[in-house]
């Protein structure tokens, strides 16, 4: 048992030395591993806390009991002690500290000034220089539904600049008046930056400016007996006054927020988040993060606001679903305003949040449920000594032996782990027509990197008893203790559901028809198949790219990447003028000249 009082005077010495400036604070126990990482507007007064041993939560007291040693950085200010934070404890983990897995980006909408007729396009990853973004949206779902709605009222292109540039006359799109058609001067330049000025100013949320602009226009147009004009403005407003109606009141007004709610639930803690932009719902996303089982919720909702926002632009304001101990430093680091609502409309949209992660906490603990029964059925039928912690299943792929890739997915109790997902470029099998010689190698190739800790139960095969045998047959020098492979074929007719199972010493048996534990083993399968065929289609693509292009000196991955946005396909390239070339960003005349003579020395 750790000594509790050798860890309190492990941190009051530390306090003496501690800095007053904003900075992050490490603690280490006896062998030098990081305990906790933390954040402090003044370093000294918040480690000073930790002394007051009787106030602490007990996951705290544990912590400090563990105490060894303590290390300081001091930063400029709380925006960068908040950004430190965030990289220590991803690249460290530490113990104690409450561990957020968020490697998503979301979608934004973005309008592309630069663009003589700019387009509506959707956004992921990086923002580039004179470029509108709005957003985020929780899913490309939720995009997709503002965009249907800006095509309808607004008719901005949404083509690629290839499509734009080379069309000589309307596509279907303006023909069912969901694009102005400025490919072919159906509108005025100038006309038509009038009307990515109404589209930015719709997502801003100035929808009542819109309209009376409007009316005023069609007012006017009907008084000039331009009747064609007229009618076109009154359909733009009753559009208009169709999404408002539809919109929540409680939405209204709202110009830029974050609804974060935290909740213990049923033994399992989810965070919610909505995205509110500009009176509108974007959608929400639920988050399970990690060592929380004895934090309270308002330690749980501010470490996770310090993750969330670390990686991702904060909205005007923040509602939370709990008061939270450090909410100035946590404005001040980023420069946005917090609040807990008790009444009023912002407040109901706090309980939403709340309903919504127990309704989540119940999905999920109705999913591990029947993963749960799924496996313990999986032990029953095939025999197997243990319920899988650990299920891989493996499958090839190529194009008449070519761009030949093995591909291996994980199950576990939790679901599919992607990140232990791994892909074999088939390197030493000569003739890639041959499944069960490149399955060999595959297998052998895994083997080698095994280890106690990704040691699987079950291994799951595309293929019959061919398969089976010639797997067991490269894999007899291997340890197989405990790991039993299972080879999956076809059933009669080829139907999904009438598959045959195979295990060596065994006789091939079916699974009962539509039954909960046939249809998991064939999402198993599936999951591989589809892995396969994507990573093969990767790789593919990328070698079609790569031969045509990769060559031409002065041509890297970032100017590659914006031709081929620019132009839609290498056949495009080819066909490109001198002067097309040089529309690309970051194309010069001199590398425009390269690429040209490239394709038509």
């Amino acid at each position: 048992m750790p000594d509790i009082q050798h860890g309190i005077e492990v941190i009051k010495n530390n306090v003496k030395i501690a800095p007053v400036n904003p900075g992050v604070y490490r603690m280490l126990d006896k062998d030098g591993k990081v305990l906790y990482v933390g954040k402090a507007k003044s370093i000294k007064k918040r480690i000073v806390a930790y002394t007051h041993f009787d106030r602490l939560p007990d996951h705290i007291k544990r912590m400090v009991a563990e105490v060894e040693r303590m290390e300081f950085i001091i930063v400029e200010n709380e925006a960068q002690a908040l950004l430190m934070e965030n990289d220590l404890i991803k690249k460290l983990e530490p113990k104690y500290n409450i561990l957020l897995k968020d490697d998503k980006t979301f979608p934004h909408l973005m309008i592309n000034l630069k663009e003589d007729f700019p387009a509506l396009r959707k956004s992921r990853g990086a923002r580039k220089d004179k470029c509108k973004y709005f957003g985020p949206f929780a899913s490309a779902t939720a995009v997709n539904e503002v965009m249907d709605i800006i095509q309808k009222t607004f008719r901005l292109r949404s083509c690629r600049d290839n499509v734009f540039l080379h069309r000589d006359r309307p596509c279907m799109l303006y023909q069912i008046k969901r694009c102005s058609a400025p490919c072919v001067q159906k509108i005025s330049r100038e006309d038509y930056h009038k009307t990515v000025d109404e589209v930015i100013a719709f997502l801003e949320g100035k929808n009542t400016d819109l309209k009376e602009k409007w009316s005023a226009q069609m007012q006017a147009a009907s008084e000039a007996l331009n009747y064609e004009q007229a009618l076109v403005l009154r359909d733009k407003i009753k559009a208009l006054s169709s999404i408002q109606s539809g919109h929540n009141v409680e939405y209204a007004g709202i110009a830029s927020a974050d609804v974060i709610a935290a909740v213990k639930y049923k033994g399992m803690v989810c965070v919610q988040i909505f995205f509110i932009r500009s009176g509108q719902n974007c959608g929400n996303i639920p988050y399970f993060p990690k060592h929380v089982a004895d934090m309270s919720e308002e330690e749980i909702l501010e470490a996770f606001i310090s993750s969330f926002y670390a990686e991702h632009e904060p909205p005007k304001e923040i509602l939370v679903s709990n008061e939270l101990e450090n909410c100035a430093f946590l404005e001040n680091a980023l420069s946005t305003s917090i609040h807990c609502y008790q009444k009023g409309n912002k407040a109901r949209l706090i309980e939403r949040a709340i309903d919504n992660a127990k309704a989540s906490v119940e999905r999920k603990l109705a999913e591990s449920a029947s993963v749960e029964a799924n496996l313990f059925e999986m032990q029953q039928y095939f025999g197997l000594p243990r319920i899988p912690q650990r299920i891989e299943i493996y499958d090839n792929s190529h194009n008449q032996g070519s761009y030949a890739v093995g591909a291996m997915v994980v199950a576990t109790p939790a679901g599919f782990d992607k990140k232990s997902y791994r892909t074999f470029n088939i390197k030493y099998t000569e003739n890639t027509h041959d499944d069960f010689a490149m399955m060999k190698e595959v297998l052998v190739r895994r083997f080698e990197h095994m280890s106690a800790e990704n040691r699987p139960d079950v291994i799951l095969l595309d293929g019959g008893l061919g398969q089976l045998h010639a797997v067991h047959e490269v894999l007899a020098s291997y340890d197989l203790t405990g790991i039993t492979i299972i080879a999956i074929s076809k059933g009669p007719d080829r139907n999904a559901g009438k598959e045959f199972y195979h295990i060596l010493g065994k006789e091939s048996f079916d699974l009962p028809y539509r039954s909960p534990i046939a249809f998991y083993m064939q999402n198993l399968r599936d999951e591989a198949h589809r892995f396969a065929i994507g990573t093969h289609r990767k790789k593919r693509a990328k070698s079609i790219f790569k031969s045509q292009i990769d060559d031409i000196e002065g041509i890297g991955a970032k100017r590659k990447r914006d031709l081929l946005n620019f132009f839609g396909s290498v056949e495009q390239i080819k066909g490109a003028t001198l002067s097309d070339l040089m529309k690309v960003e970051g194309i010069s005349k001199k590398i425009a000249e390269k690429i040209y003579n490239y394709f038509h020395n």
